[in-house]
């Protein structure tokens, strides 16, 4: 396409060239006579003298205008070859004539040649001015052809170009596309193995780190497993010791065998088979190399029935020594009064009169200490407190900040659900109490946005066991002496924690014992030497700065803590095991309140106890022991208030009053009223 256009333009440039060169060469040669001036003289001139006569003036004018009338003008020699000089029809002798003939008249027409002769030149000029104008527009037309032939020439090469250069494109499109498609092809595959590879290695991964995990969760467990299996171990060690100690004092008893009504026989035979057992227990233990839950718990309540079996022979002792001195007293006045009548009436004398009380009896009836057997149970209790804490001294006094962590994480997820509890929903208070059983028990518990378990340290359940102790009791000592209904939800959730973990409850009076001594009940003693703020501190009292506490203060504290012992002996958690028997009963409340009217009556703080005591547990105290607790009631008023009212300042008969009023109206509609916030099925529905 490309070659056959430039042909083209090569073709018609080349006969331009050739034209233009005839014409040019025309117009430059000389000018010459042409064949037809004697034709132009012949025939031209007579007319143009005949259109004309007489202007030879104006030739040249006539000239032009004859030479410009197309009529005169031959068009072609052809035409006219009659008239052509060079006619072959003409006969040579003729021929001669005739140019004799015109060269004649030339001669003869000089003038008139010269006129034809210019006229002949001006028509060659015109006619030469004319062919120089239609060659100029020729040239012009082939010029402008040439350069549309160009034009269109170098648009259908620019097209030609774009054309080759898009296929040339299209090409590499193609040939790109191609490789493209190779190259994702090949990565893809190259992905895919990469994909199976990854998904292979972490399968493989998953495997290697489940089975390091499970190795180490092993591991961790059989740590665990034998870390508690010690602890256990020890613990009935020291179960066993305790029964051993027990045991002994059952012993010891033998010597009021002959006081005794009942068969001290039984109590000795019942107290082997209990050391038996936990013999057993241990036995069993140290074979299978693992003391579990079940065992510690059967050991734990064998040393407490040793304990309720042993409590009970004391009482039983008491009886038998105050019946035995009441009748050597007896016998001793029958003996003075028949020697007195002997002697004769002048001897008989009235001997010195003790000291008696409001209500005729002796004040020596009465004791101010405890009971042996109720002191050396205080004093276990407060040595086991003590024993807890140095076991777990070394958590509380480590410097590692990693240590410190995890006391403050345990401690916080002791007591934080503690203070939360209150008279809430019953669901939300099984959540709390599930919360704390899983703490006691090694379970990972979430507290403060962190998982907590007493395995993060071997000291971790001892701690945890403390503070749990203690801020029950402290619950008592603040929450329950504002807000006596808070008893209640408090009680049950600490009498469920004491039956699953039988050493929280010894933490619990331990504590409670030890801020509140009348709960045992115990007065202390002021000894010789013994500071003044210490003894006050041993009565309950807090001294801040050699300052005591108001007597207000102080009763409100003993209120709260008396209220949640009193709410804990007969609440048990509904969730539980009903056949177990209660870890710390009725039985226990009985036990107080009757050794407690046994001792010498305290100014404002007896009166406020009991009064405390009643209203909560007065109630169930009544079912369980029915007519035994009327008769209770009615020693307490007949013999018991005046003795109170006999030591009681008229600026503090507040609290008799109210303990008064609270007891007639109770005997007086035979029946003691539900204390208030007491907790009814409706509660654990809701």
């Amino acid at each position: 396409m490309l070659s056959f256009l430039c042909c083209l333009v090569i073709l018609v440039w080349t006969h331009g060239f050739l034209f233009y060169s005839d014409v040019l060469e025309e117009c430059m040669s000389l000018p010459k006579l042409s064949s037809y001036s004697g034709w132009v003289v012949e025939h031209v001139l007579p007319h143009m003298q005949e259109n004309q006569p007489l202007s030879e003036t104006l030739p040249s004018s006539a000239s032009a205008s004859a030479l410009d009338q197309p009529s005169f003008v031959p068009k072609s020699p052809d035409t006219s070859s009659a008239f052509s000089p060079a006619s072959p029809a003409t006969p040579d002798g003729t021929k001669g004539k005739d140019e004799s003939q015109h060269t004649e008249s030339m001669v003869l027409q000089s003038s008139r040649g010269i006129k034809v002769e210019g006229c002949i030149r001006m028509y060659e000029l015109a006619h030469r001015m004319k062919g120089a104008e239609g060659l100029r527009q020729w040239q012009e037309e082939q010029e402008r052809k040439v350069r549309a032939l160009s034009e269109m020439a170098s648009e259908q090469l620019k097209r030609f170009d774009e054309w080759k250069e898009l296929k040339q494109h299209k090409e590499y499109q193609d040939l790109r596309e191609v490789m493209e498609k190779s190259s994702r092809e090949a990565l893809g595959h190259q992905e895919k193995l990469k994909a199976e590879h990854r998904h292979r290695a972490k399968i493989l991964n998953l495997k290697l780190r489940e089975a390091e995990q499970q190795r180490v969760k092993q591991a961790e467990l059989e740590r665990l497993r034998k870390e508690e299996g010690q602890v256990r171990l020890r613990a009935l060690y020291a179960l066993q010791e305790e029964m051993l100690q027990l045991s002994q004092q059952l012993d010891a008893s033998e010597q009021h065998k002959g006081l005794l009504k009942v068969d001290l026989a039984a109590f000795q035979t019942r107290g082997n088979q209990l050391c038996s057992l936990i013999s057993g227990i241990i036995r069993a233990s140290s074979e299978s190399g693992c003391p579990t839950a079940e065992s510690q718990a059967e050991a734990e309540r064998a040393l407490q029935e040793m304990r309720d079996l042993l409590m009970n022979l004391g009482q039983e002792i008491t009886r038998a020594c105050e019946d035995k001195r009441r009748q050597d007293e007896e016998e001793a006045q029958v003996k003075l009064q028949e020697a007195q009548m002997q002697q004769g009436p002048e001897a008989h004398k009235e001997p010195p009169a003790t000291s008696q009380g409001p209500g005729g009896k002796q004040n020596e009836d009465l004791q101010v200490k405890v009971q042996d057997i109720t002191m050396q149970w205080y004093q276990q209790l407060q040595d086991a407190s003590m024993q807890c804490v140095l076991t777990f001294e070394g958590l509380t006094n480590s410097k590692d900040s990693q240590a410190k962590k995890i006391k403050m994480d345990l401690q916080k997820a002791a007591t934080i659900p503690v203070s939360q509890i209150s008279t809430i929903a019953g669901s939300k208070l099984k959540e709390i109490f599930d919360k704390i059983h899983s703490l006691l028990s090694g379970k990972p518990v979430q507290s403060g946005g962190r998982s907590v378990s007493v395995t993060l340290n071997p000291q971790g359940l001892d701690f945890v066991q403390y503070k749990l102790a203690e801020k029950f009791v402290k619950q008592g000592e603040e929450e329950v002496a504002s807000h006596h209904e808070a008893a209640f939800p408090i009680a049950v959730v600490a009498s469920g924690i004491w039956e699953l973990h039988p050493r929280v409850g010894d933490l619990i009076l331990a504590h409670l014992h030890k801020k509140c001594p009348y709960s045992v009940p115990f007065y202390p003693t002021f000894k010789e030497g013994m500071a003044l703020e210490d003894y006050q501190r041993m009565l309950g009292y807090q001294v801040k700065d050699s300052k005591v506490e108001q007597q207000d203060n102080f009763l409100k504290r003993m209120s709260g803590m008396i209220r949640l012992y009193a709410a804990i002996i007969q609440l048990r958690w509904p969730y539980g095991n009903r056949q177990e028997i209660h870890p710390h009963g009725l039985n226990h409340g009985w036990r107080w309140l009757a050794q407690i009217l046994n001792m010498e009556p305290l100014s404002d703080v007896t009166a406020t106890l009991l009064f405390d005591f009643l209203e909560v547990c007065g109630n169930a105290l009544m079912k369980q022991y029915q007519v035994q607790f009327w008769k209770m009631l009615i020693l307490i008023k007949e013999d018991y208030f005046p003795r109170i009212e006999a030591i009681t300042s008229s600026g503090q008969m507040g609290s008799f009053i109210r303990l008064k009023q609270f007891l007639e109206k109770c005997l007086q509609h035979k029946d003691i009223p539900v204390p208030k916030g007491f907790l009814t099925s409706s509660f654990w529905r809701s």
